[in-house]
């Protein structure tokens, strides 16, 4: 783990401090929970980014086989 000092308003201490008691658990388990979260968080939001910005990558393309005609093509039966 590496160190890092964080500077809280004194009321994100208190209710921080207040959290501890209730849970039991240190102040720096609990910056470290959310700080995970939000950058879980940030990673859905960077994957569903690249995801739109890759939606209808190909819509323009003209010389790409029709995809409906080339499924129905591997469709046994």
């Amino acid at each position: 783990m590496v160190r890092t000092q964080v500077y809280l308003t004194e009321d994100e201490r208190k209710r921080l401090e207040r959290i501890t008691k209730l849970t039991g658990k240190k102040q720096s388990e609990l910056i470290r929970e959310a700080v995970d979260e939000f950058l879980a968080l940030k990673d859905d939001d960077q994957r569903e980014a690249i995801l739109n910005e890759a939606m209808g990558l190909w819509h323009k393309r003209r010389d790409l086989p029709d995809f409906n005609s080339e499924r129905r093509s591997w469709d046994r039966g």
